[in-house]
This record gives C-alpha cells, structure tokens and sequence, in this order.
C-alpha cells in the first residue's frame, strides 16, 4: 500500500521559515516525480513545487520562487520542502504528490498518489 506522509506544518509568524518532510518508500523517492501541492482555505489546490526523478529537474510556482525549495533524501525516504520568508498568504494544507511521469509536472492529474496534508499558518 502506497503511503506518504507529511510532517513539520505548524504555526509560525510572517518572515519565518518551516521545513516540510514527507515521508514514502525509497523506490518511490527514487523512482516518481514528486510534488507538493497547497490548498487554502475556500480555493481550489494549486501546484508549489516538483522535483522529477529523472534527471533531478525541479519547478517552483511563481508565488514560492525564491522563497521554497523542493528536494530529496534517499537514504531517508523523504521529499523536503523547505520554506523561507513566509508570508499569511502561504497558509494552507501543504500536500506531498508523487507521479509516475518522468517529467516535472505542475497540474493534478498527473498525480497518482497523495498524503493526507499538513496544515500550515503564517501569522501577521
């Protein structure tokens, strides 16, 4: 059974950082275009990051650019993102995504997989 699993929301004020993890197994670390994906409250889920497994190509959204960084540790089975200079519109339910597309991709269809979500808030 396919699991991922997302840690490290939580409540933090405006200009601060968190560091996502999730969880899943090495083949699919290795092996699936990972993604994370965000959903506020009254809007519909958009896309944040991915990072494809082929050839290590990541994507960002505009809105995260520069702020969030997407990556992998195999050797602990886990999808990072790491989020910087935080803003309230970054509050949200963060989801981890894996897709089997060799490609980057940034829409929700492509996704096969999806963890439960971890709730992030930004305070002003």
């Amino acid at each position: 059974q396919v699991q991922l699993v997302e840690s490290g929301g939580g409540l933090v004020q405006a200009g601060g950082s968190l560091r996502l993890s999730c969880s899943a197994s090495e083949f699919m670390v290795r092996y699936y275009t990972m993604g994370w994906f965000r959903q506020a409250p009254g809007k519909e889920r958009e896309f944040v990051a991915v990072k494809a497994w082929t050839d290590g190509r990541t994507a960002h959204a505009d809105s995260v650019k520069g702020r969030f960084t997407i990556s992998t540790d195999i050797a602990k089975s886990t999808v990072l993102l790491q989020m910087n200079s935080l803003i309230p519109e970054d509050t949200a339910i963060y989801y981890c995504a894996a897709s089997r597309s060799p490609k980057p991709q940034t829409t929700i269809r492509q996704y096969d997989y999806w963890g439960q979500g971890t709730q992030v808030t930004v305070s002003t």
